[in-house]
């Protein structure tokens, strides 16, 4: 059973900043990416990053605010910069074991977190 924990959301006021945190337990190294949700809307694509670190890839909606990276292991971060209000969202962390490319579809993924809320107020 892998597990994979979110941290970090809160509240915060729009052009401000936040950084949220993901671990996923094991020993393989994983495929990571963040998603989102808000409210009365589906599930949409974040960030994502390889599992050597080494690459990343973003939603157009938030390209060139928020940067993924990798910590230790199995953690990775999303820093989000220059918030704005349609960026409140309950946002979720997926893991994939196996595989080297970027990973963007939900289905892709076989391992999610509970999600963290993040409310950007205007």
């Amino acid at each position: 059973q892998v597990y994979v924990v979110e941290s970090g959301g809160g509240l915060v006021q729009a052009g401000g900043s936040l950084r949220i945190s993901c671990t996923a337990s094991g020993r393989t190294f994983y495929a990571m990416g963040w998603f989102r949700q808000a409210r009365g809307k589906e599930r949409e694509f974040v960030a994502a990053i390889t599992q050597s670190g080494s690459g990343t890839g973003y939603a157009d909606a938030v390209k060139g605010r928020f940067t993924i990276s990798r910590g230790n292991g199995n953690t990775v971060f999303l820093q989000m910069n220059n918030l704005k209000p349609e960026d409140t969202a309950v946002y979720y962390c997926a893991a994939r074991s196996g595989g080297t490319n970027l990973y963007t579809r939900i289905d892709e993924y076989g391992y999610w977190g509970q999600g963290t809320q993040v409310t950007v107020s205007p």
